[in-house]
């Protein structure tokens, strides 16, 4: 993969397959967190993880610096651009994994949907034909050829980790959630699954990945229940999304989605989604579980 042009969903990892990255985001949406102070404390972070996270950001043009007056002096707030603003139906699709799937010592705060008033669930959709919800076994997906995920490899010094802070934070993503979602080769790995990667050897030329790092990401997949490795007739053994592996797909959806909106790759790294019902490439949004109404961004708040 040395040298491969890059693919939309290969760039968009480098931006945000982060753990402190996607926390930041999050709190920006959940809290409307702007301020550097206002980050270090709601998520009890040092001051220079977060400064050099909120620099990555504002160079991956998710985050716009507005100044401001404080205290008699010139500040610095960090404002949602509307690049990342589009992230907020996949910020949304996480909550509802976690909703299910994540047994949490506290639970999730409650989506209120204002058009209807009424706490819901997101549903998955196909804007083309409406129909919702969708699960992965309405679709097919193809491509994700060479280039995809070139970024991944991009050498990172310094990745602390969030996982002890979002095991103590009620309204942080979880552990197992990052361990997903706040690693971009674990990213990769379990969107190649649900490209119908299956064997060992193939995530490897697939992906590009070392077989130690694969090694450790498939070990963990199975210990967190999102991959099964059961035993096929002729004795091999493949790697199968589970029923929570497979819940992840909206997720997926959405980041395959806003990447390929946002980040140009060549033609033979693009990933297509098609919904099967209709024949055509998915384009995900959001209903609401409830009104079954399309649900809107200005329309929705968490209740805190």
């Amino acid at each position: 993969m040395a040298g491969a042009p890059s693919g939309g969903v290969g760039q968009a990892l480098l931006a945000i397959g982060d753990q402190w990255a996607l926390l930041i985001l999050q709190r920006a949406f959940l809290k409307h967190t702007r301020r550097f102070a206002e980050w270090r404390d709601e998520l009890a972070v040092s001051e220079s993880v977060l400064a050099g996270r909120l620099k990555e950001l504002v160079a991956a043009g998710l985050l716009e610096p507005s100044p401001y007056k404080g205290e008699g002096r010139a500040r610095t707030e960090y404002l949602l651009t509307p690049q990342a603003r589009e992230l907020w139906t996949f910020l949304i699709a996480i909550w509802s994994w976690e909703r299910v799937w994540v047994d949490r010592p506290e639970g999730l705060p409650d989506l209120v949907h204002e058009r209807c008033a009424r706490r819901v669930g997101a549903e998955l959709g196909c804007a083309a034909c409406g129909k919702a919800p969708l699960t992965t076994r309405d679709t097919r997906t193809r491509g994700g050829g060479a280039g995809t995920f070139a970024d991944v490899a991009v050498h990172r010094l310094h990745r602390r980790t969030a996982r002890g802070h979002a095991a103590r934070d009620p309204l942080s993503y979880f552990p197992e959630t990052l361990e997903i979602l706040g690693d971009r080769w674990s990213t990769v790995v379990m969107a190649a699954a649900f490209l119908g990667v299956r064997r060992f050897t193939e995530f490897e030329s697939r992906l590009g990945v070392a077989p130690s790092i694969l090694s450790d990401r498939l070990s963990r997949f199975r210990e967190l229940g999102v991959l099964g490795r059961p035993e096929d007739p002729g004795g091999s053994r493949e790697y199968r999304l589970t029923d929570k592996g497979r819940a992840f797909f909206p997720v997926f959806a959405f980041l395959v989605d806003w990447a390929q909106r946002w980040y140009a790759g060549p033609p033979e790294s693009k990933i297509t989604i098609i919904h099967s019902a209709c024949e055509k490439p998915l384009v995900p949004f959001l209903r609401c579980g409830e009104c079954g109404e399309r649900l809107v961004r200005q329309e929705v708040h968490f209740d805190l």
